[in-house]
């Protein structure tokens, strides 16, 4: 009987020697095949499980279930822990079944349901993990059925904005139009996050089936996906599933013998925070500058080369292969009031267990940093949620539930689900800085309030920093906030009107640091 080991390779785990620990196993293994009970060995390079913390994290295969050491680090893998990890036994790295680590355990996966389960690129295995169930029922409906199916799911906008799915779907559907696009969001490039990552290194067929769907659902034939270029293993892994789903005649020409046609490509951005946004986003696409474009009209009605289309990213696409598999009462069981379904948190910064974790909404911050750990060094002094323009929160505050409409009402947002720990030696006024330097650096340079606010911005905390003096500080204190106004009202997009967002939170919950009791 075969003995299946399993090593993950996605850019993280590489990054800490993942490549020369299975390089390392396999060489063991041969030498020492006598030795063990089988001497038929497959050595599968999966995707990760998410749980950064245990990686490189190696699992083999015993009697149907998995048995998981880590970290491991090519020193590591000596003859004692290949002789452990033949047979499943105990080791120094041994943290037992997989499905039982704790951590694991207790999450709800709905969207990464298949996160570290196979190779990636294996097709057979993701169609026996549940996978192209919900492609299959599509084509089975209506377009105007699929839409309606994702709007009973309640399904938002993973990216961050949480529009509602099925409306942006709708609106292109009732379009008419000779050509529709479906257009996939990855230039993920908020600090901290990395959802978008994981689901397309370690389950690419998951996005590339949820594109599929949206162009049943509106009638697009064409789709692309914008994948930020720092993300070159996805680029490899999304090309291969690309040709292989075309191979297997789950892409192109008459889709499974259902008559309906769909092509997909890859085009590689350009290293510019801004093209997150979606009309800069579709500019860029198009070949021209990456620069916001003043709405109306919407993408929906006009987007790319002026024709109807979706802008969805991975995570939201990624959401709808399980919607049609077990329906949108299913998803929608999940969270909470308008918070509908999961979302993958991203726990990043002075965390002792970072990496993702999948739960429905409902949840509060202080449960999630719980299960995380809490702070690895020091004690945990801010957390910021949503990216670099999301709020600094304090402990005060962490008890508020992970849903969208309560992160509303204390002025902060989910966003994309990332969450970045602080301990007690960070500076928040610093933080702020960073805020208003971030946006000075990455706006695309449109409108004055971005463009000219974000630099003035700097100056203004710089001197608050600078100062000993109150009154100075009161009087730079409230220029900061006329200038957060301006910014926040007058900015063409969210860049600008967010980067306030961090740098009011720091004021309001964190003035020690803006010196605001100075003599």
């Amino acid at each position: 009987m075969a003995v299946n080991i399993y090593v993950p390779a996605d850019s993280l785990s590489i990054a800490l020697g993942a490549d020369d620990v299975a390089k390392r196993i396999a060489e063991k293994i041969t030498k020492k095949a006598k030795q063990c009970s089988s001497s038929n060995f497959n050595i599968t390079r999966n995707g990760t499980r998410g749980l950064f913390w245990l990686e490189t994290l190696v699992e083999v295969e015993i009697d149907g279930c998995r048995v998981a050491y880590g970290p491991v680090r090519p020193a590591d893998v000596d003859d004692s822990f290949v002789e452990a990890l033949c047979s499943g036994s105990d080791h120094r790295l041994s943290v037992g079944l997989t499905e039982e680590i704790p951590e694991l355990k207790c999450q709800q996966r709905l969207s990464f349901a298949r996160l570290g389960l196979n190779d990636p690129l294996d097709i057979t295995a993701y169609q026996d993990c549940g996978g192209f169930a919900g492609l299959r029922q599509a084509i089975q409906y209506s377009p105007q059925e699929i839409v309606d199916e994702v709007q009973s799911s309640g399904l938002r906008g993973r990216g961050g904005a949480a529009f509602p799915t099925a409306i942006k779907w709708q609106t292109v559907l009732d379009c008419q139009a000779d050509q529709k696009y479906i257009v996939c969001n990855a230039d993920e490039g908020d600090s901290g996050t990395f959802a978008d990552r994981l689901m397309m290194e370690a389950d690419p067929f998951c996005l590339i089936e949820g594109m599929i769907i949206a162009g049943l659902a509106v009638g697009a034939d064409q789709g692309f996906i914008y994948l930020r270029s720092e993300y070159p293993r996805a680029a490899d892994q999304l090309l291969s599933a690309i040709a292989i789903a075309i191979e297997k005649n789950f892409l192109g020409k008459n889709i499974l013998g259902s008559g309906r046609d769909f092509k997909l490509q890859l085009r590689i951005g350009a290293e510019a925070y801004i093209c997150g946004e979606e009309t800069s986003l579709l500019r860029s696409l198009e070949g021209k500058r990456g620069m916001v474009s003043a709405k109306p009209p919407i993408p929906a009605i006009s987007g790319l080369m002026g024709q109807p289309t979706i802008v969805n990213n991975v995570i939201t696409l990624a959401s709808i292969p399980i919607i049609l598999a077990k329906g949108g009462a299913f998803y929608a069981n999940y969270g909470q009031g308008r918070s509908k379904g999961t979302l993958a948190f991203q726990l990043a910064g002075n965390v002792k267990r970072g990496g993702l974790y999948e739960f429905a909404f409902g949840m509060s911050l202080r449960e999630l940093l719980t299960i995380a750990g809490g702070c690895k060094n020091g004690k945990l002094h801010a957390v910021q949620v949503g990216g670099p323009l999301g709020a600094y929160l304090p402990e005060s505050l962490w008890d508020t539930p992970l849903d969208y409409e309560a992160f509303m009402a204390i002025e902060a947002g989910v966003g994309h689900g990332g969450i970045v720990l602080f301990n007690d030696e960070v500076d928040l006024a610093q933080q702020a800085r960073f805020a208003m330097e971030f946006c000075a650096a990455e706006s695309c340079g449109k409108c004055t309030p971005c463009r000219i606010g974000s630099t003035r911005g700097v100056e203004v905390i710089d001197r608050i920093i600078a100062s000993d003096s109150a009154q100075e500080n009161k009087q730079q204190i409230e220029l900061l906030d006329d200038l957060c106004e301006t910014m926040e009202l007058g900015s063409l997009c969210a860049m600008g009107g967010m980067t306030v967002i961090p740098v009011r939170s720091a004021l309001k919950h964190f003035g020690e640091d803006f010196k605001v009791g100075a003599k």
